[in-house]
């Protein structure tokens, strides 16, 4: 069997909503006997009575009162999906990425996904700390690191060693001086006040690692390449800073780096991931 008569049972909803064919009727800018013939059409397709007439107003029967649950369910989740799909439609996909990261990776390849997936509109978002994603409204981040957060779902996207690196004068005392004067005797530039990072440089190098006075916390990491460069101290880079190296604003100070960074894909815990998601990721992937 195949129900027909969607419209005359929109219109019982409102009926049934209003109490009242004359209030439905209004709002439905039909007229009161338009209204009342397409709720007998529905009582008579259906073969029995929604409503009982009384002498002032109407009230729902039994299966009136059975029959308008499960309409406004099914319109409920209708109502729903369509402003689901409008905002999946209109939003744009959020990437949460450090204007570092953009600027020397991500900025020259962009147009070719733009041209792949002309229907998904980006929205390119400047982040320093790996914030709340399921309150930041991003969908996906591409952060720096060791992958070792319990709080998001993680992918490597690719491995990118960190290495200690400083500008001409300190490359000439480490030649001068060697390595671990200049460690002990210059700023180390952290990226947050609670990074681990240059501790497990120091163990992988096989140095004592010291908690010098002197450090500086510098979260971007394109100011703090500016900052090695004007020689605030020295700082853990990685590959991305190629074009500084090749111009000699900045060296690598030795080989010891950390094998186990690189740049992973972040998304939050718990959440479905869209196919917008993971048409950028396997882009991403792709690129590498």
């Amino acid at each position: 069997m195949h129900f027909r008569h969607h419209n005359q049972l929109r219109v019982f909803t409102i009926v049934a909503q209003f109490g009242s064919i004359s209030a439905a009727s209004n709002h439905l800018n039909l007229t009161k006997g338009a209204v009342s013939q397409q709720i007998r059409q529905l009582e008579i397709a259906l073969g029995f009575s929604m409503f009982e007439r009384l002498p002032r107003g109407i009230s729902l029967t039994a299966k009136g009162q059975e029959l308008l649950l499960s309409a406004n369910l099914g319109y409920g989740n209708i109502e729903d999906k369509i402003s689901s799909l409008q905002r999946s439609e209109s939003r744009a996909l959020t990437v949460g990425v450090t204007t570092y990261f953009a600027s020397r990776w991500l900025s020259p390849r962009l147009m070719d996904f733009l041209q792949q997936h002309p229907n998904i509109q980006l929205r390119i978002q400047p982040m320093i700390e790996l914030t709340d994603l399921q309150n930041s409204g991003i969908d996906l981040a591409i952060r720096w690191g060791d992958g070792n957060w319990n709080d998001i779902e993680t992918s490597l996207l690719f491995h990118c060693p960190a290495w200690p690196c400083g500008n001409t004068a300190v490359n000439a005392l480490v030649g001068s001086k060697g390595l671990e004067y200049v460690l002990t005797h210059t700023t180390l530039l952290h990226d947050s006040e609670n990074s681990s990072a240059w501790q497990a440089w120091f163990l992988a190098a096989g140095f004592a690692y010291h908690n010098p006075e002197n450090t500086l916390i510098i979260p971007d990491p394109n100011v703090r390449v500016q900052a090695v460069i004007d020689g605030q101290g020295i700082a853990l880079n990685d590959a991305l800073v190629e074009q500084e190296q090749r111009i000699g604003k900045l060296h690598r100070l030795c080989d010891a780096e950390l094998d186990n960074y690189g740049y992973y894909l972040a998304w939050p815990k718990s959440t479905h991931v869209n196919t917008d998601v993971l048409a950028l990721s396997g882009w991403l992937q792709c690129q590498v």
